[in-house]
């Protein structure tokens, strides 16, 4: 993900690949993130990173992120190197307050993205504390709109994000994948069959965002009166498959909040 975003800032001419540090544990990430990012500088730390830089985004996973609170606490210079830094965090399930106490600084936004961010088609959510100011709010969101859409939410929302948005491709896939089959059933060949549902629910979606319709309308539209659509809605709500897809969501939010409590 930490490629994704620092290749959107860089593609759509908001930094500089020069501008852009790396760093990481495991030097073959290092390696990666450089090929992709080509022109972006390395660090050899955590410590040296965050002195070097303006703005940080912790892109870690959670397990791992006690050792880097570790490393930031044991730098000499630390009060000074923190107190300056805007912090930006997608770590899953990690609240900004156990951010602000650990790093000392209130200047933490936290971000929820999701994994379509890799084609510049993601969609994430974030929350700013109260000491990141308006500016700092303002780039925040230029930046993750390199990669997608990006939306202000309060902090209490950000388990609903996880739970739709940011599991939310799993459970496209999942329909694209039954629609793919039913096709292959229908007796279509796999190719065109994958073919014309990804480009379905693409327009779908397009549409949806195009017409600003709601999708009980576009529904509607589609379904003729005993045609075709409706024998297919009809076992749809025979299967309560709007209701599973909800169940997922909720489901999947409610994890998030489990994780998060620890």
């Amino acid at each position: 993900m930490a490629r994704a975003l620092a290749g959107g800032f860089v593609e759509k001419n908001i930094l500089p690949a020069g501008s852009i540090i790396a760093a990481d544990a495991k030097e073959e990430a290092v390696i990666g993130f450089c090929e992709r990012i080509a022109g972006a500088r390395t660090a050899p730390s955590n410590v040296a990173l965050v002195t070097a830089a303006d703005v940080v985004f912790l892109a870690v996973k959670p397990q791992n992120m006690a050792d880097v609170f570790a490393e930031l606490k044991s730098a000499t210079d630390q009060a000074a190197s923190i107190a300056s830094t805007l912090f930006v965090s997608i770590v899953a399930g990690l609240r900004s307050d156990r951010l602000a106490d650990a790093l000392s600084t209130e200047r933490i936004v936290r971000v929820m993205p999701n994994t379509p961010c890799l084609i510049g088609q993601g969609m994430s959510a974030y929350a700013a504390r109260a000491g990141v100011s308006a500016e700092d709010v303002a780039f925040v969101q230029r930046l993750l709109e390199s990669v997608g859409d990006a939306v202000a939410i309060d902090e209490s929302q950000l388990d609903a994000v996880t739970g739709l948005s940011g599991s939310g491709p799993a459970f496209v896939y999942q329909v694209l994948e039954a629609m793919i089959e039913g096709g292959i059933e229908s007796g279509l060949d796999a190719e065109i069959a994958n073919r014309l549902a990804v480009q379905t629910v693409l327009g779908a979606a397009m549409m949806l965002r195009e017409t600003g319709e709601t999708p009980k309308i576009l529904t509607d539209r589609v379904a003729s009166p005993n045609g075709t659509t409706v024998a297919g809605l009809r076992v749809l709500a025979e299967n309560q498959a709007k209701s599973a897809i909800t169940a997922a969501v909720l489901a999947a939010t409610d994890r998030s909040r489990e994780l998060a409590a620890g």
